[in-house]
Order: structure tokens, then C-alpha cells, then sequence
């Protein structure tokens, strides 16, 4: 069994030292780094930290060629049945739930990008060691081992072990016998308990909205028999990613103090806790196994983080926990933002979970234009499906449901044809309305599907005129953030990075000025600066455009529409 030791050494230098210990069983040993960690689609390339790779062999240094960037042999030089000792340091400076940070306040670990893969040693079970400062505590999502450390039961489980360090405090609770931890590190050099003081209900309206959680799915307990919560809270930040017994959160403390703050990080909470179920053990079949080497194209990714970004929003309520206002205008921003983004009648949203490895997690500034987010137009599309399932006597939870007894609690993958054929089974006509809606740029009757609950959406216009651009106020000057594409701006021939300089004649130092006194169809002189070079052109105003849209109660809908709105915004079937 092979043994991984961890020392955190000095955390001021910022080195985690590892070594893995293990039988020589062939005379040569393949060794490679994982590329990217599972739940963020993105190739990270973590070999990049790696460094004084090292390998013995007994007490003889073995010779190691490099096969590819993160990836080597090494020669036992006949020595089979002897102790091996790989060695190597990592640099943990990069503070995400998705890369590793060791300093004197704490350590945060994601084990893809420490752990070697050892030929022929995946299946095998695997000890991890930690040799940390003596004030701190490890909290690790595994069992411990009757020989000292923690078991993980093959590379894949010690992959997905986060591992966090400090002197932190570490709260519990129980649901339906499961011990659920939740350890917070502060961004500070001890335990300051600003969450204690500040939002002293926390974890009673985490278990609570754990509990949603398994309601929705109409389980008894948890998918996992021991979890653990990691949060980062820190003057900025959001985020998390999920694991089969833990997640890693990273929130803000300002926003923390705010009601739509405290909501939006419950709603975090449900989204990574759900995730236990949908995307770790209801598993995309590409994911089945995983292979850390390389981008696997996921075509379902729609499903697994669109239909959860819907529903989050759904269970702090269902626990009691916010109010329908509340829900419509979470649910009514993100419908917003949808409609707001030109890329979602440019990208597909199977093309948006099929592309996520080079696009989503790789946007700039003109990525609004171009593709939509399989998080956000997943959500809009889950929404339409509970509304489409409600017609016909069902909901989204009955299909949850279904795919997780036939299919997740078994941990078999699943395609993106057993996706339709389950949503069909509850409405015949989805097995041709499911495939349009994945593959179409247009978007669904959103009016339609909303007045089926009594629901509009309303516009608000912009009160000046549209330019086609977004601005910011730097030190630098005023500087083109955004170009929309085949906007005023564009057909004026600006860029993002551009620097404006001035209006007619005047000195432009703020957004503000660009817009006011502008009207429609009103041509204006620009001058502006791009890589050190002057440049004039004229800038043509167009009518105000649409800046919002609010979801509202309809006051006209009649009596059976508030009933199915009440129904629907329990989540649950009738």
C-alpha cells in the first residue's frame, strides 16, 4: 500500500514536501501529475509548482526521463522488491478552491495537484501522512487508519480529499446520524470567531438547508456517511467546488453582512452539499473513470450544474429560510443576466458544456458576445422544465429522483440519451422538445412557461442612449472595458483597452460624462488613445436598450395560477 507523507515544513516558505513511499514491483515505474481536479473544467497544468522530483531505491537514486511535461520514468535498475522513496516540493501560493496555499496562517491543499499517479497503483488503497505545526489540526474527509493517518480506499478517493490546516475551530452537526464538520479559516494568524459573532445561526440554517437537500432528492440521510464543510472567508472572493464528502467554499465577510448576501451563500452552501449526489455519484459517463491528464468533452455539464444552479436558489426557502420575494428576485436576476447576453443566441447550450474547457473558464472581454454559461442558461432551461413537467402533472424533483435510484446510488454513468429519456418518461414531448432546447440559440417561451405561475417579466430601458460599450475609471485614464459586438462602439471602430480621452472637444474623466446629453441617433467626436497612438472617430448614439429585467407577481393571474405557483415553489410534486 502505497504511503503518502505530507510536511508542511516551514509554512512561511510557502513548500509542501511530499514523499511517497512504496514496494519497487517493476523494474520500471511511470509517474504522472494530474492536469486539472474534478468539478472545475479547466487544464491547470499543476506540474508547474512541482519541483526537485527525486526518486530511491533502497539507498540508490534511480535515473528518471521525463516522458512529457508532467509525466516521467523511472529505472529500478532490477531492484524490484525493495523500498522506494519518490521526493519532490511543491510551491503553495495559489489561494482557490482548486489549487494549494500554505503559509504561517494556514494550509489548503486540492491533492490533484500534489499526488503523483503511480503506474498500476490507482486501485490500490493508499495511507496519507501529515507532519504539521504543533498548534494545528488537519481536517481531512477520511477515515483514519488503525496504523496512524487517514485511508483512502484507491487514488481516486485521496484525490478527492481536500485537505485544509490551522488552528481553526471546528464546529459539528448531525443529520440523520450523519456527523457533518464545518471548519472555517478566517484569513487571520488565530481563531477570531468573526462568524460566531457576526452570523450566529449559520450552521443551524446549514443543517437546515442540508436538510432541504436530501428532501428534494426523498432520501432519508445524506449520500455521504461523514462530511465535511471547508470555508474560506475572506475580505473577497466566491466560489466552491465539490467533493463525494466534503466542499471547499470561498466567501466574502462583507457580503455576509448583507440579507441578499447571508441568502446568496446558503444558496452556495446547497448548491456544492447537492452536488454529492448530482455530478459526484449521479455521474456524467465521461467522468467514469476520470482522466486527470487531459480535457474530457462532457456534453451534460448543462445538467449537472445548470439544474443545481436552479434549484439552490429554491432550498434556503424550502428550509424555511427566505421568503417568495426573495426568490423571485434571485431567480429574476439571473433571468436577467440571461436575457442581458448577446452570446446566448451565438453558442448552443450543449455547445456551452461541450466547450467548457476552452471557453467558459477562459472568457474575456469579449466572451458576452460570443457564449453563454452552461451554469446560467442551464438554470433558465431547468426552470422551463419544472414549469413544462408541472403541465403535465410532474416536476423536475420526480425526474431527480428517478435518475438517482436507477442510476446514481449505483454510481453508474449516464449519457446525455438517459437524461432524455428520463425527462420523456414524465412528458412524452420532451424527447423532442429537450433536444431543441440543448441545441437551439433561440430562447423557450419564458413568458409563457411564467404565467403559467402567475409570473412576468418586466423590462426596464437605460435612461440614456446606447453606445455599445462599458467603461471604467482607472489611474491609467478611462479605460474600454467592454465592446458589444456590432454595437455603436464597434462600428466606431473602438477596442477593449482603449483609452478615451475626450468628448467634442472636453476632457472625458469619468463613465458618466460619455453618456449624458446624448441623443439618439446624435453623432459625436471621440478622441482617444490605443497603444500610444491618438486616434479621432464619430460615435453614433443609439436608442436606449433594455438594462434589466424584474420577475413579478402578475396581478391579473388567475386563482389557479397562484396555486401552481405555490406548488412549484415548494419544489416538490404536487
Amino acid at each position: 500500500m502505497p504511503t503518502i507523507r505530507l510536511d508542511l515544513g516551514d509554512p512561511q516558505q510557502h513548500l509542501l514536501a511530499v514523499t511517497i513511499e512504496l514496494e519497487a514491483r517493476t523494474p520500471q515505474l511511470r509517474l504522472r501529475l494530474p492536469a486539472w481536479t474534478p468539478g472545475s473544467y479547466l487544464i491547470r497544468d499543476y506540474v508547474r509548482h512541482l519541483e526537485g522530483l527525486e526518486v530511491v531505491c533502497g539507498d540508490q537514486p534511480c535515473s528518471i526521463w521525463r516522458l512529457g511535461t508532467a509525466s516521467w520514468q523511472v529505472d529500478l535498475a532490477g531492484r524490484t522488491g525493495e523500498p522506494l522513496q519518490i521526493r519532490y516540493q511543491l510551491l503553495a501560493t495559489e489561494l482557490s478552491v482548486r489549487t494549494c496555499h500554505l503559509d504561517g496562517d494556514h494550509g489548503f491543499f486540492a491533492l490533484a495537484a500534489v499526488v503523483l499517479e503511480l503506474e498500476g497503483e490507482r486501485w490500490s488503497p493508499y495511507r496519507l501522512e501529515i507532519r504539521q505545526p504543533p498548534d494545528w489540526q488537519a481536517f481531512v474527509p477520511l477515515p483514519r487508519c488503525s496504523e496512524g493517518g487517514w485511508l483512502a480506499r484507491d487514488y481516486d478517493q485521496l484525490l478527492d480529499t481536500p485537505l485544509e490546516l490551522g488552528p481553526h475551530r471546528c464546529d459539528s452537526f448531525q443529520l440523520a446520524g450523519v456527523p457533518h464538520r464545518w471548519v472555517t479559516w478566517e484569513g487571520a494568524d488565530r481563531t477570531s470567531d468573526w462568524l460566531g459573532r457576526h452570523c450566529p445561526t449559520l450552521l443551524a440554517d446549514v443543517q437546515a438547508t442540508a436538510q432541504a437537500c436530501c428532501s428534494l432528492l426523498g432520501v432519508g440521510a445524506p449520500a455521504s456517511a461523514d462530511y465535511l464543510f471547508i470555508l474560506h472567508l475572506l475580505d473577497g472572493g466566491y466560489g466552491g467546488l465539490e467533493h463525494d464528502d466534503s466542499c471547499v467554499l470561498v466567501y466574502s465577510r462583507a457580503s455576509l453582512l448583507t440579507a441578499a448576501g447571508y441568502r446568496k451563500f446558503l444558496q452556495l452552501v446547497a448548491h456544492e452539499y447537492l452536488h454529492q449526489w448530482n455530478v459526484r455519484r449521479l455521474r456524467p459517463a465521461e467522468l467514469t473513470p476520470i482522466d486527470y491528464h487531459q480535457s474530457v468533452v462532457v456534453p451534460s455539464l448543462w445538467f449537472a450544474e445548470g439544474i443545481t444552479s436552479y434549484v439552490d436558489q429554491f432550498l434556503p426557502l424550502t428550509a424555511g429560510l427566505g421568503t417568495e420575494t426573495d426568490l423571485l428576485d434571485d431567480l429574476g436576476q439571473d433571468l436577467s443576466r440571461y436575457l442581458l447576453t448577446p452570446g446566448r443566441q451565438v453558442q448552443s447550450l450543449q455547445a456551452s458544456s461541450q466547450e467548457a474547457w476552452v471557453k467558459l473558464y477562459r472568457a474575456d472581454a469579449y466572451a458576452g458576445d460570443s457564449q453563454v454559461s452552461y451554469y446560467l442558461k442551464g438554470a433558465v432551461i431547468a426552470l422551463v422544465l419544472d414549469l413544462h413537467l408541472r403541465r403535465q402533472g410532474s416536476a423536475l424533483a420526480v425526474v431527480i429522483r428517478a435518475l438517482w435510484h436507477r442510476l446514481g446510488r449505483w454510481g453508474r454513468g449516464y449519457q446525455q440519451n438517459d437524461l432524455i429519456a428520463a425527462f420523456a418518461a414524465e412528458a412524452a414531448d420532451l424527447e423532442v422538445l429537450l433536444p431543441h432546447w440543448l441545441q437551439d440559440h433561440g430562447d423557450p417561451d419564458l413568458a409563457g412557461y411564467l404565467a403559467d405561475v402567475g409570473l412576468q417579466l418586466l423590462p426596464k430601458s437605460a435612461q440614456s442612449s446606447w453606445l455599445g460599450l462599458r467603461v471604467k475609471a482607472d489611474p491609467a485614464g478611462l479605460l474600454v472595458q467592454r465592446v458589444h459586438r456590432h454595437g455603436p462602439a464597434e462600428a466606431a471602430g473602438l477596442a477593449v483597452g482603449d483609452e478615451l480621452l475626450a468628448l467634442d472637444g472636453e476632457r472625458l474623466r469619468q463613465g458618466d460624462a460619455l453618456t449624458s446629453a446624448w441623443a439618439p441617433g446624435q453623432s459625436r467626436e471621440l478622441l482617444f488613445c490605443r497603444r500610444g497612438r491618438v486616434r479621432r472617430s464619430s460615435l453614433t448614439a443609439a436608442a436606449a436598450a433594455v438594462e434589466s429585467w424584474r420577475l413579478e407577481p402578475d396581478p391579473a393571474a388567475p386563482a389557479a395560477a397562484l396555486e401552481r405557483r405555490r406548488q412549484w415553489l415548494s419544489l416538490l410534486p404536487a
